[in-house]
């Protein structure tokens, strides 16, 4: 066993340029005839017993993380992408017992008159520690 008598190491699960077709944005184009958005997403587990064990259950399948990051980012339409990348965030927080989640969203051609690789949002949610119990004596 390769960790026995150190602490569990943090595992990050990332997903890389999750292309998917939604309808955020202020303009109206942009929420009617939608647009590409490429998403990349990192979920970090602390107690992530696949290290050791190298089975399947003791970690986050990323099949699963990518069908709820389609889901959220398809079933409405959101002006922000600070909206929907916490939308996202909180979720997938939620959802896997991550202690740690990062969200980016990005349009590859944001509707501007100026030439960019993309416009994007990054947002970081932790999960907070669980206050610690007073010992009554």
């Amino acid at each position: 066993m390769p960790f026995s008598g150190l602490p569990n190491p943090l595992v990050t699960i990332q997903l890389r340029g999750v292309s998917v077709h939604t309808n955020h944005g202020v303009g109206e184009a942009e929420r009617e005839v939608g647009q590409r958005m490429v998403f990349d997403i990192d979920l970090s587990l602390l107690d992530c017993r696949a290290a050791e064990t190298d089975e399947l259950d003791g970690t986050v399948d990323y099949s699963v993380v990518t069908e709820m990051l389609v889901d959220i980012a398809t079933e409405r339409s959101y002006l922000t992408l600070e909206r929907l990348t916490a939308v996202i965030a909180e979720r997938l927080l939620d959802q896997f017992n991550a202690t740690m989640v990062r969200v980016r969203a990005a349009k590859p051609e944001p509707p501007i008159a100026v030439v960019m690789e993309d416009a994007a949002v990054e947002l970081i949610l932790r999960r907070q520690p669980e206050p610690a119990q007073s010992q009554q004596g």
